[in-house]
């Protein structure tokens, strides 16, 4: 059954209208992933269904004794008070006194409220345990303090000196504390570390049963999304399906949309040409041909085109040198507490370095430190030569909000310079999407994803041969991920780039910095997918090393002793089997030297420079192989040893029972 829903909603503002005579219906259990280009109309979708704005044509319904909570995308700049009053503040007027009965029995014995006496004090606290015995409010505190603590976040914490990746955890809470039958999420994951990601996927899946969201994690997207809603030329196409299975299906359905059009135009064409001969046309009995000419017509007028795509292209014919930053034991502490400890690396040109960690560790800082904008406690950063830097600052303070699109671009002018070419402003930002009409408003009416489009069209409008983003993910449409990927994976130059979006980080890096600990960093081969499976390994390794002995020390050995061959002679072991254990003597350690030798090459950041894709696959795929015929090999390998020895293994058996 359907919780709420849109019946025929037209919505826009002059010339061709945003939303038109759509109709969605939302079922009880469905998580609801809404796509479109930037500009499109999804966040108004979302604000629609919450009853924030009303459409211009058709209604917007609610079941009733229906719940629906929302998310905004932006963090709204009125919001103040402490962690715990902002959640609760989810609950409506009841959590406004659930936050105003903790203030007042938190403050030490004795003390007054500004502005009232103790007495006073003492009488609002009776007052409220009445209001919150009457209305479940101890039932409710507990689920605030619940979703606090689950979310990680600091309760007493006053909410205006939070990071932004912080803020949104707090605004999710605060959406999904009262438990809602419906909850719209404008992109979650901006601004989120890897971690908080993580944790809000596992918290919508267990705890959300209905849910419409927009977002461009991909791999959110898949991991939640059980239908797929696509925003096009005004309406809504729904896809019942997850993400994976719309991929496939739209392409097939945009293949045959375009072979219709192409046969509608042809015999357009041809009609176009009967009724240019005249005469004919205009005889009585062609007339139903005439007005069937006319309807055509009007119906190749009122197709719409899809959004084109992004044009990204950057002037890098000014290269660097081979070496373009050196880091040598570099440190940096803050407040007593290490940002950067004791970190060295060497980045060439054509590297594309991924970095990741956790909120407000210091990645905004390393990036600061490694370009010379902040001088370490101690080691040294050394640059190539000839280095041009281009930045995407991800809390877009380089746009002017009260300026107009072109004059953020051309500052003035009406042409700018694109390498040793002269282009028009218009022109250079109709690359990025932005009408000619689009270009003379202010940029503080753009949507987030137009202001991210906005700050790509001013970083590749300068000449780069470096290229620092710091967060370029947050807003954009997935089509236009996807263009980014590709240019920056063709770009010559070198990439150092901050993204909590693990798909992206895949597809562009060549290897990654990682905050594993505040101070501590530690460099990977490979992107987002490759650190996880390096770093597991390294854990698995660990986790079977016994303590106070190094792993080669449990390896079979591959002549043993001769009491050992006595061993073996006395056991029940068949032929065969005595002749898989003298095999597994020699192949575990075989299979282990090259694991060891994968691993070597996978982390040699030359080999991403100098193989391709398709080797580098069948490489990690070797790999992968070979750590699951390890396993095995062990498994049996234990198995026969223990047939083999059975002494010896019950011998183990009453150690373990002993401990």
């Amino acid at each position: 059954m359907a919780l709420i829903g849109m019946r025929g909603v037209c919505w826009g503002f002059g010339g061709t209208p945003l939303l038109e005579d759509i109709d969605l219906h939302i079922e009880k259990g469905e998580r609801v992933g809404l796509l479109g280009r930037n500009g499109l109309g999804k966040s108004t979708v979302l604000r629609l269904l919450s009853g924030e704005m009303t459409p211009d044509a058709g209604e917007v319904w609610v079941q009733p004794n229906t719940t629906v909570a929302a998310l905004e995308q932006e963090v709204p700049r009125y919001q103040r008070g402490k962690v715990f009053d902002v959640v609760a503040s989810g609950l409506g007027p009841v959590g406004r006194d659930i936050a105003r009965y903790r203030v007042l029995t938190e403050k030490p014995h004795g003390e007054e409220t500004p502005g009232g006496s103790m007495e006073a004090t003492e009488e609002e606290i009776r007052s409220l345990q009445q209001k919150l015995d009457a209305q479940n409010g101890w039932g409710l505190q507990n689920q605030v303090e619940t979703i606090v603590s689950l979310a990680g976040l600091p309760a007493d914490e006053d909410f205006s000196v939070l990071s932004a990746g912080m803020k949104r955890r707090v605004l999710f809470a605060m959406a999904a504390v009262s438990g809602p039958n419906v909850l719209l999420l404008d992109e979650p994951t901006n601004h989120l570390d890897v971690e908080a990601i993580t944790w809000m996927e596992d918290y919508v899946l267990q705890n959300i049963r209905t849910l419409v969201f927009v977002t461009h994690d991909r791999a959110f997207l898949r991991r939640v999304a059980t239908r797929i809603v696509e925003l096009e030329r005004g309406r809504a196409v729904s896809w019942s399906c997850d993400y994976n299975t719309y991929l496939t299906r739209r392409e097939a359905a945009e293949e045959a949309r375009e072979k219709q059009e192409a046969q509608f135009d042809k015999k357009l064409s041809g009609e176009e040409a009967w009724l240019r001969q005249g005469i004919k046309a205009r005889r009585k009995r062609n007339q139903g041909r005439v007005r069937a000419l006319l309807s055509m017509r009007r119906e190749r007028e009122n197709r719409r085109k899809s959004q084109g795509s992004v044009n990204f292209q950057v002037d890098d014919s000014a290269r660097t040198g081979k070496m373009v930053i050196e880091a040598k034991k570099i440190c940096l502490s803050f407040g007593g507490q290490p940002v950067i400890d004791n970190f060295s690396t060497r980045i060439l040109r054509g590297d594309r370095i991924g970095i990741i960690g956790p909120n407000g560790i210091g990645k905004s800082t390393l990036l600061d430190v490694m370009l010379g904008n902040t001088v370490p406690d101690s080691g040294a950063v050394r640059h190539g030569t000839g280095l041009q830097v281009a930045s995407f600052d991800q809390l877009r303070r380089n746009l002017e909000e009260d300026k107009t699109v072109a004059d953020n671009i051309g500052e003035g002018n009406a042409f700018i310079m694109i390498g040793d070419r002269k282009k028009h402003v218009i022109s250079h930002l109709k690359d990025f999407l932005f009408t000619p009409e689009r270009c003379r408003t202010p940029v503080n009416i753009l949507s987030g994803g137009e202001k991210n489009r906005l700050l790509l069209a001013r970083l590749f409008a300068r000449p780069a041969n470096v290229l620092v983003l710091d967060e370029p993910t947050n807003d954009l449409d997935i089509e236009t991920l996807e263009l980014l990927e590709e240019m920056l994976f063709q770009f010559a130059g070198t990439v150092l780039l901050v993204s909590h979006d693990r798909e992206f980080v895949n597809n562009v890096v060549t290897s990654t910095i990682v905050f594993e600990a505040p101070g501590r960093l530690v460099e990977y081969a490979g992107g987002y997918d490759d650190w996880m499976v390096q770093r597991r390994v390294g854990q698995e390794q660990r986790a079977k090393q016994p303590e106070g002995q190094g792993r080669k020390e449990r390896k079979p050995e591959k002549e043993p002793s001769g009491d050992r061959r006595k061993s073996r002679s006395r056991t029940g072991l068949s032929f065969a089997e005595k002749r898989e254990l003298e095999s597994l003597y020699e192949k575990i350690p075989d299979l282990e030297s090259e694991h060891e030798d994968l691993c070597t090459r996978l982390s040699d950041p030359e080999l991403y420079r100098q193989t391709g894709k398709e080797d580098i696959a069948v490489i990690k795929n070797r790999l992968q192989a070979i750590e699951k015929e390890i396993g095995q090999a062990w498994e049996r390998w234990e198995v026969l040893e223990a047939i083999a020895n059975p002494e010896h293994n019950r011998q183990n058996q009453d150690q373990e029972q002993g401990r």
